[in-house]
């Protein structure tokens, strides 16, 4: 009976892999799909973007961008958790959005480790913590012990937002108090930032660093785990006294859970070889935006950890949108 049984396993198994392997076998046949869930013109649009065209041209079927922004990325998500597991509707997301909203709004919007399958992570990007030239602070260290006198505000793209939640998460670990100011967008933000309206900020290196250079604003650290291209005499936070510290700014590349493994085989290799590309890395390395191109594994394994990370961080600082 047992070995009845192994065998009817095996059958069932050799059938599925035989599927999985037709699957990728004319993949793709047609029209693929891409979501991009915020509005067409910044950097995850145009990575998304370019990253279409590489398949498109490797693959030699149309891959066709289709911004669907709102809900801070979550209506875009919801498109293709919602779609056919077959590869021809695909998600290109800020990280963010797939780690943090699944805890900032209540009830989650979706589930990352359920709903969806990583393919590879595209890029990534850091945010400077950047201040008016006339403010006191010249170091990290002192923005802090000044911030702990007196409250600052700070600017941010939205509540949620990396420019948000990298200063709260600063905040909370250094033990000052700060006001947000939102904006809609970084433009708005970057003009009050250069004009004083607001002591200080976190914004995208490549949105601000002209700025700096120009003597605008004062960069005092950086946010992700190593130091920018663009801005190699800012250190990170981590270095600045806060060892472990890193928010950066990842974008990646997804499939609705359940979609053939061999078809995601074939868009992880397409896609690494995307990002390997030295005109790839030529062209977005200018806007501070590294390419990374990892595995499909690599990938789920970072956003299991940073979607466990920052639900512990949200329900602790209680952030929560309902």
């Amino acid at each position: 009976m047992i070995a009845t049984v192994a065998r009817g396993l095996a059958v069932v198994a050799i059938g599925l892999a035989v599927i999985d392997g037709a699957a990728a076998a004319d993949y793709p046949s047609r029209v693929v799909k891409i979501v991009v869930p915020i509005a067409a013109g910044g950097p995850v649009d145009l990575v998304a973007r370019a990253t279409a065209d590489h398949l498109a041209a490797t693959l030699k079927q149309p891959f066709i961008v289709e911004n669907r922004p709102g809900a801070g990325g979550n209506l875009g998500i919801n498109v293709v958790t919602a779609s056919p597991s077959d590869g021809y509707t695909l998600l290109v997301a800020l990280g963010t959005m797939l780690t943090i909203n699944p805890g900032l709004y209540k009830p989650p919007p979706f589930d990352p480790e359920t709903q969806l399958k990583p393919i590879s992570t595209l890029t990534t990007s850091s945010q400077l913590l950047v201040v008016h030239p006339s403010h006191p602070a010249k170091t990290l260290a002192e923005f802090i012990a000044l911030a702990k006198r007196k409250p600052l505000t700070y600017g941010t793209s939205g509540f949620g937002t990396p420019s948000h939640l990298t200063m709260e998460y600063l905040r909370r670990l250094a033990g000052f108090e700060a006001t947000p100011a939102s904006y809609r967008g970084n433009p708005q933000l970057v003009v009050d930032l250069v004009a004083g309206q607001i002591d200080a900020g976190f914004v995208a290196t490549a949105g601000v660093i002209q700025q700096v250079k120009d003597g605008k604003l004062r960069a005092l650290a950086i946010s992700s785990a190593k130091r920018s291209r663009l801005a190699a005499d800012v250190p990170t936070i981590a270095e600045a006294g806060f060892p472990g510290f890193s928010f950066d700014s990842f974008i990646l590349l997804l499939a609705p859970a359940g979609t053939p493994h061999d078809v995601c085989a074939v868009l992880e290799r397409e896609v690494r070889a995307a990002v390997s590309d030295p005109e790839f890395a030529r062209r977005f390395g200018a806007q501070d935006i590294e390419a990374v191109g990892n595995s499909s594994g690599a990938a789920k394994a970072w956003i299991g950890s940073e979607t466990k990370r920052w639900a512990e961080f949200l329900k602790t600082a209680n952030i929560r949108i309902d």
